[in-house]
C-alpha cells in the first residue's frame, strides 16, 4: 500500500503541463498522449474542449490550434509542381481511354510515366 501511494505522489509530476514553455509541432509529435492531455488540461482554448476523447493526431491539431503553433508545411522545390499537376491530369484522361479501348501496352506506358511524374514531385518535396 506504501508503494500504491509512492506512484500515485509520482503520477502527477510526469504529467504534469510545463507552465510558460513553449511547444514546436515537432516536439508535441514526439509526446505520448498523456503528455498532450496534460498540457490541454492546462489550456482553457475552446479547440480543447473534450480533449481527454481524442486521439493524437486529433490532440495535437487541437493544441496547434490553441498554442498558435504553426505546422510545417511541405514545398515542391526545383520543379514546376503545376505544370506535373496538369500533366498528370491529362494522362489520367489518356489512361481512362487505354483502359476503354483495352490497349495495355499503351496503358502499361502511360501508368509508368504517371509513376515518374509523381516520384518527380515526391523527390522535389522538402
Amino acid at each position: 500500500m506504501a508503494e500504491e501511494a509512492k506512484q500515485e505522489a509520482a503520477k502527477p509530476a510526469e504529467t504534469k503541463p510545463e507552465e510558460g514553455k513553449s511547444h514546436t509541432y515537432e516536439q508535441l509529435k514526439h509526446m505520448t498522449v498523456a503528455q498532450l492531455r496534460a498540457i490541454a488540461k492546462g489550456n482553457e482554448h475552446e479547440a480543447l474542449k473534450g480533449y481527454t476523447q481524442l486521439n493524437k493526431d486529433h490532440l495535437i491539431t487541437a493544441l496547434c490550434n490553441a498554442l498558435n503553433i504553426t505546422r510545417a508545411h511541405h514545398e515542391v522545390v526545383g520543379v514546376d509542381k503545376t505544370a506535373l499537376k496538369t500533366r498528370l491530369k491529362s494522362l489520367k484522361k489518356e489512361r481512362n481511354a487505354a483502359l476503354a479501348a483495352h490497349d495495355h501496352a499503351k496503358l502499361k506506358a502511360i501508368r509508368r510515366h504517371m509513376h515518374r511524374l509523381n516520384h518527380v514531385i515526391r523527390s522535389h518535396t522538402v
